[in-house]
């Protein structure tokens, strides 16, 4: 292909569908992106969808599109893809070949802009032609040195490429079980791999979720700033595709409006925000290289455990402690991932509570009643908790945010925790969970552990101060036996008028 052709050209020449009047506020944006004269009517669509007052001179380096579903973002970007591959001259060395990389969370989900973009080279022979053999499921190679590749939200994969351009699909619900914000690390990645190609691009397309992550930053930033490099166009549904049914919409804003608003008005939500915030988590975290502490004589453990079948979800196990300044430990966590044998894991559990000395363990009450029987066989009993996991995390916050938990190094764990999402439903009640596709059961443990731990605490300060006033002797010859667990607390003497709540 011959550079020189800009984009309107090569929809004009080889994508004539795109002329069509549905099409007319995609063809602005693409007139916005590479810096393309616009008339009058032009002007005022990209005036709407960026917060701008005049037109860009110049090419933009990066573009974020924060537009709602439906909206056809994923076909331009793969005709801005196709473009750049075939229209666009890039500076190799010899034996050296330029990557465009088309993230998403998952390859299921990248592979949609993907197949538009094979789809769009097949359609046209002479952008055909310029296939080397067969395209892959997830890679096509081009005679000019460039491959288009297929890759999930990992910013491990992006190291050691040359990149010369980007596309980063639904990037506000981008998730992983190694970092809180994988949006963050993998552009950390991302920037300098492209930073040796003077005319590399990168696009970041998404309809918009919470207030946070690079989406909401780079839209705080850069939206509505003229001469800025970096273009965010922000529109919604109805504006970038006309032809969507109305009556859609307006079932989605009947069922939930704020969820509605986000996926078809491209409106950032502004019920729900981040549950722990970073500094309170880096508070949290005990002495480096610490993944586990092993039992104390000296002290009383609890057990929360977060049950999973074994197809999807993780079976999660943490064990804590308080200590006699109010502070709670997280000694121990585990967690079994799918696939696995639901039996062959409590076995295993159970071996991990009793080098505890922890002889009853609490759960989440949806489980039913297999865990329970395992852990019965065990002999280890178990206690349905009567708080939600919601409510759960809405105690475990005041105890974060005072610094009263440390939590082992486990950056999983930490993951979750920073994650959680807290939300203001219907009523006005809070509840907290983790973000769409995500997970949170090393999170449901954790916080079911920390908070018996400090429950049990303060019982426990409860029990110290009725003992120390007590005068009876037996009492106080067996206090320190109560306290490690070795009697039950029902077989306690005590006064009539003492009673201590657990």
């Amino acid at each position: 292909m011959t550079p020189g052709r800009t984009i309107l050209e090569m929809v004009r020449d080889f994508f004539p569908e795109f002329c069509s009047p549905s099409w007319r506020a995609w063809r602005v944006f693409l007139a916005a992106l590479f810096g393309l004269p616009m008339d009058a009517s032009d002007l005022e669509i990209y005036r709407s969808a960026t917060g701008r007052t005049s037109p860009p001179a110049d090419p933009a380096r990066e573009a974020w599109l924060v537009v709602g579903r439906r909206g056809g973002k994923s076909r331009i970007v793969a005709l801005i893809v196709v473009y750049l591959a075939l229209f666009r001259r890039y500076h190799l060395a010899p034996g050296e070949r330029g990557v465009m990389m088309v993230l998403a969370a998952t390859r299921s989900q990248a592979k949609v802009v993907f197949n538009f973009i094979v789809a769009f080279l097949r359609m046209v022979p002479m952008l055909q032609q310029e296939i080397v053999g067969e395209p892959l499921a997830e890679r096509i190679e081009l005679s000019n040195g460039i491959d288009v590749e297929v890759h999930t939200a990992a910013f491990r994969s992006i190291r050691g490429r040359t990149v010369v351009a980007a596309c980063g699909d639904e990037i506000a619900f981008w998730r992983t079980d190694d970092a809180a914000n994988p949006d963050t690390e993998i552009l950390a990645a991302l920037r300098p791999a492209m930073a040796t190609m003077a005319n590399a691009l990168l696009l970041a397309l998404s309809s918009p979720y919470a207030r946070r992550g690079e989406l909401w930053t780079t839209y705080k930033k850069h939206f509505g700033q003229d001469d800025d490099p970096i273009l965010v166009w922000q529109a919604d549904t109805p504006t970038m595709n006309p032809a969507i049914d109305a009556g859609v919409i307006a079932a989605a804003l009947e069922a939930d409006e704020a969820r509605a608003r986000a996926e078809y008005f491209a409106e950032f939500r502004r019920d729900i925000e981040s549950f722990l915030s970073a500094e309170t988590l880096e508070a949290a975290r005990g002495a480096a290289g610490v993944h586990e502490i092993g039992w104390l004589s000296s002290g009383v453990y609890v057990a929360f455990v977060d049950p999973s079948g074994g197809s999807r979800d993780s079976f999660t196990l943490a064990i804590a402690h308080a200590e006699p300044g109010g502070r709670m430990v997280v000694d121990a966590v585990r967690e079994q991932r799918p696939p696995f044998s639901p039996e062959t894991t409590v076995a295993g559990f159970v071996d991990l509570l009793r080098a505890y000395h922890i002889s009853q363990v609490t759960g989440d009450r949806y489980a039913g009643e297999w865990p329970r029987e395992q852990f019965r066989k065990g002999g280890i009993g178990y206690v349905v908790s009567v708080p939600t996991k919601s409510e759960l995390y809405l105690e475990l916050l005041p105890l974060m945010n005072s610094g009263r938990v440390e939590l082992p190094e486990h950056p999983r764990l930490f993951a979750q925790l920073g994650a959680l999402e807290r939300r203001t439903i219907r009523g006005g009640r809070d509840t907290v969970d983790h973000p769409p596709a995500g997970h949170d059961d090393l999170a449901n443990a954790v916080a079911g552990a920390v908070v018996l731990a400090a429950r049990q605490g303060g019982a426990r300060l409860d029990l110290v101060r009725i003992l120390e006033t007590e005068e009876d002797k037996e009492v106080a010859e067996r206090r320190n036996e109560i306290a490690n667990g070795d009697h039950d607390l029902g077989d306690m003497p005590r006064r009539r008028d003492d009673v201590v709540m657990f």
